[in-house]
């Protein structure tokens, strides 16, 4: 079994320690935080909040005057830095997965671990990550087809 789903409650539950010393931290009083909460997100706890929901929570206590030395907090983890021949793939990579709305360096490392069985999608070859890519890109076009078809504009 995978470690995966654990790191992403380990994150999780960091990033809700966070909100909570952000809250703290600008002087929100609960019955407001609640407030917040329910009004914004239509959730009674940050523990009911997806990762979208905690990153724009946390950027809105940012623009009431929050700010922190943590690494959560910033968008920075200890991501491996690519060799000098794999960083355009690597760049690539990234750029797939903004335009695939926003996903975490943590959505291809787990296709690198379902594809290779390799933890870290940085840690692969430069054909491993040519087929990241490819596996990517296919799952653009589906999406901007599916927006398509529906009528849709993409996000």
């Amino acid at each position: 079994m995978s470690a995966y789903p654990a790191k992403q409650a380990d994150l999780a539950r960091r990033e809700i320690q966070l909100i909570h010393v952000a809250r703290q931290k600008i002087g929100m009083d609960e019955d407001t935080y609640r407030a917040l909460l329910h009004d914004r997100f239509s959730v009674s706890s940050s523990k009911d909040m997806d990762w979208k929901q905690r990153r724009e929570l946390l950027n809105h206590f940012k623009t009431l005057g929050f700010k922190s030395t943590s690494s959560i907090k910033a968008g920075k983890t200890n991501r491996p830095t690519p060799a000098a021949d794999k960083a355009p793939q690597v760049a690539k990579i990234r750029a797939l997965l903004i335009a695939l709305d926003n996903k975490p360096d943590a959505y291809a490392d787990g296709m690198a671990r379902h594809m290779f069985k390799i933890d870290r999608f940085e840690w692969c070859t430069g054909a491993q990550l040519g087929k990241i890519i490819a596996a990517l890109s296919y799952a653009l076009n589906k999406a901007d087809t599916t927006h398509k078809t529906c009528g849709q504009a993409p996000e």
